[in-house]
């Protein structure tokens, strides 16, 4: 499949999606959603089993959140990096302003299910126009001479990209040191991230039981996030020069397990910061929900500003082989395990315990071990690479 193909699968199913959920889906839920099945499989199921079934229950929802989770993942990031970030600031105000609409609906008028189809309305349209653009340059930019070098456009194209299967990846990995200690970082920053994250949103749901009051902090939430980040990246090019590769590649787990240990803090001793959050004006749960915010809005744009580059940075002193097959087996390996892996320890924990809430103590020491590992990582790396840069040099 060409490159401009690619890009058309991964943009158009995701529109089609978001816009039946507004306008089909959301406004059925009621006849759509088995909640009678899913009450009589729960009197014979274990309580463990509540998480699960309320996946099956709100099962619109859970597909909503993993096509949104996806869309960021497959096609904002990958394809737009630093404007990406830039469209933060402005998709988190217009997801604030599209909240406070709810005040001057009339009675009767769902007001969530208002904001959602304005919210997934201008997703579509800023999708099309995205896809009109992206067809506009295949046709008339791509093609044209004066703006791409058609022969070297061809050669590219008759590249073959390395492929290998999971079996291959996992020999490739135990065979390298080198590789092995980069998939530890993405793995160790994809639990991490996803430890923190779902612990962090029980909290926020706890704060802001209103659905667009909800809406309306993670608009700001995502602003913050894109203005933080747009400074990152202005400060990571400063704090490789000055402090080199190895200080940088600790900067973002050292931002995770500052903010997500302060947090966890938080959420586990909340009686005995009651008077610390009250002399703040606020409440245990706000302020658990504040650091949370930070910790996320933190550990992101330090991925983007410093995390990410480190990766790309660290095949640099590789060969030609060990760079592609590399790529390769931490794409297959190193990614979906470390994205995958938070959510299946949490499962098995609320299997075990019963809840999430009941699952936090054991989630903060697994967070602790993991950083640990990702020390380890970071400082057996950044020897290797050091080595590797200077062979490379002399």
């Amino acid at each position: 499949m060409e490159q401009k193909d690619v890009f058309y699968a991964c943009t158009i199913p995701f529109l089609f999606f978001f816009a039946a959920f507004a306008f089909i889906i959301f406004p059925n839920v009621g006849m759509l959603h088995p909640h009678v099945f899913v009450d009589k499989i729960a009197l014979a199921l274990p309580e463990g089993f509540g998480a699960p079934l309320a996946i099956v229950r709100n099962w619109s929802y859970a597909v909503f959140y993993v096509m949104a989770e996806m869309w960021g993942s497959v096609v904002a990031n990958p394809l737009f990096g630093l404007g990406a970030n830039v469209a933060l600031i402005f998709s988190g105000q217009y997801v604030r302003f599209v909240s406070g609409m709810r005040a001057n609906l009339p009675p009767g008028v769902d007001p969530w299910g208002m904001s959602l189809k304005y919210l997934m309305g201008a997703v579509v349209a800023s999708g099309g126009c995205l896809v009109s653009i992206f067809s506009y340059m295949q046709r008339n930019v791509m093609t044209d001479p004066n703006c791409v070098d058609q022969e070297k456009q061809a050669e590219r194209k008759k590249k073959k990209k390395v492929k290998m299967s999971l079996k291959d990846s996992a020999k490739f990995l135990v065979s390298s040191p080198y590789i092995r200690n980069l998939a530890t970082l993405v793995i160790s920053y994809g639990m991490c991230i996803n430890l923190v994250e779902v612990s962090w949103k029980s909290k926020l749901k706890a704060a802001y039981p209103d659905p667009n009051a909800y809406s309306a902090f993670m608009g700001n939430f995502s602003s913050a996030t894109g203005s933080v980040t747009l400074v990152m990246m202005l400060l990571g090019r400063k704090i490789f020069q000055k402090f080199g590769w190895g200080f940088a590649a600790k900067v973002t787990p050292a931002m995770i397990g500052i903010t997500g240990m302060a947090f966890y803090a938080l959420t586990l001793f909340a009686p005995f910061f009651a008077p610390i959050a009250a002399s703040l004006g606020t409440t245990p749960l706000m302020l658990a929900v504040l650091v949370g915010a930070a910790q996320n809005i933190l550990s992101k744009s330090a991925k983007y500003s410093l995390f990410d580059p480190c990766k790309e940075m660290a095949y640099i002193p590789l060969d030609q082989d060990s760079k592609t097959k590399g790529k390769a087996a931490v794409d297959v390996v190193g990614n979906p395990l470390g994205k995958s892996g938070g959510a299946l320890i949490q499962q098995i924990l609320i299997f075990g315990v019963g809840s999430l809430a009941a699952a936090t103590p054991w989630l903060a020491g697994i967070l602790a071990v993991l950083l640990v590992f990702w020390f380890k990582a970071v400082n057996s790396l950044s020897v290797q690479f050091d080595e590797a840069m200077a062979t490379e040099e002399s």
